[in-house]
């Protein structure tokens, strides 16, 4: 194996490497986002809306990210939808993930004790005060491992962003290897780039989950 070549494409593979953190991170964020918002209409909304919004759930969980990926970025002009490389993928990624967070936010919500929520209205708490005091909190805590999980699952799917041209690590990859003929040292490096980003996420999600069920541990 020769790694003298990343001596030339290292910086190049930074860059994909932070690229790839990138659309990683807002993808996750947004993709939470709009998730949460999902599984509050879900146990909130009229039930015709309930029925549009499970219809979308059905329709992204059960479609590969690849073909969103081409639908939206190359069928997105057909409709009027033009979009540069990068927005498209984070798109993409928010709305391949949403899904798949609000249906963990959903089970979260279910963990929460119905006697809490109705001793709440008793006391006189409107629904906002409740969703806010009461059902975020403690199922955010029962969501916790699942959204972390997910959010290493998300890591990966961002590989396929490479598809429509964004210069993430994939991209950066496929170039060098292609350049060079260098395809071992390349997809070391990737795996090398990927094991580093998914256990920097599953640590700090440990820290962060041992740090909010404390005070739950305390008490038992």
């Amino acid at each position: 194996m020769d790694f003298s070549i990343f001596q030339q494409y290292g910086p190049a593979l930074l860059k994909g490497f932070g690229n790839t953190i990138l659309c990683w991170a807002l993808g996750t964020v947004f993709g939470m986002a709009l998730g949460l918002v999902i599984a509050l209409i879900q146990r909130y909304a009229p039930k015709y809306i309930r029925w549009i919004v499970q219809a979308y759930i059905e329709v992204i969980r059960g479609t590969p990210f690849l073909v969103q990926l081409f639908v939206l970025y190359y069928g997105g002009p057909l409709i009027g939808l033009r979009l540069d490389a990068l927005p498209a993928g984070l798109l993409g990624l928010t709305i391949y993930g949403s899904p798949y967070f609000a249906e963990i936010f959903r089970s979260g919500f279910r963990a929460v004790p119905h006697g809490q929520i109705e001793a709440a209205r008793a006391i006189g708490m409107t629904e906002l005060s409740i969703v806010r005091r009461i059902l975020l909190p403690l199922g955010l805590v029962s969501s916790l491992p699942a959204l972390i999980n997910f959010s290493i699952i998300l890591t990966k799917e961002t590989v396929i962003l490479s598809i429509i041209t964004v210069p993430e690590l994939m991209y950066q990859v496929n170039r060098m290897s292609t350049e060079t003929f260098r395809f071992l040292e390349a997809n070391l490096v990737l795996a090398l780039f990927f094991w580093l980003l998914v256990e920097t996420i599953s640590r700090v999600g440990r820290r962060f989950e041992a740090r909010i069920t404390k005070h739950l541990i305390e008490r038992t």
